[in-house]
């Protein structure tokens, strides 16, 4: 039982999202340590083209906006909400800190949340760079 007398999911259910993100979290490491004309072989791309790196830095900045923002809802909702844990734990994952124990305001804002932003953000970067890939190019 955690903090407020929720029940915590399985430790199994806990793996994917784990797992999930560690891949997400690979994935944008290794792209980040690529040479850039690789990366724009790999999106069929000209090496100098803007849309190559401003389309994932936007999707980067929303995905970490939104996750910052869930992180400080997740920290501010009251108890009636009964959030279920679960889904909190996927679109969270620092969720488990406030179901554990209760971090002070500060520590959420400064600390918990930056770092929710920085693994939902890598997400959005992969996704961006999958869309850019692997998306159909209008014919000339």
């Amino acid at each position: 039982m955690a903090r407020g007398g929720l029940p915590l999911p399985f430790q199994s259910e806990w793996v994917i999202f784990a797992v999930a993100l560690a891949l997400v979290g690979l994935f944008s490491v290794t792209l980040a340590m690529l040479p850039r004309s690789w990366i724009a072989k790999a999106c069929k791309k000209d090496r100098d083209d803007e849309q190559l790196f401003l389309a994932p830095l936007k999707w980067l900045g929303g995905f970490a906006a939104i996750s910052y923002l869930l992180a400080l809802v997740a920290y501010l909702a009251p108890h009636r909400w009964n959030l279920d844990p679960q889904l909190m734990l996927s679109l969270c994952p620092l969720y488990f800190v406030k179901l554990t124990f209760d971090p002070s305001l500060v520590t959420t804002f400064f600390l918990l949340a930056p770092m929710n932003a920085a693994v939902y953000g890598s997400l959005g970067l992969t996704l961006a760079y999958a869309w850019l890939a692997f998306r159909k190019r209008p014919s000339s």
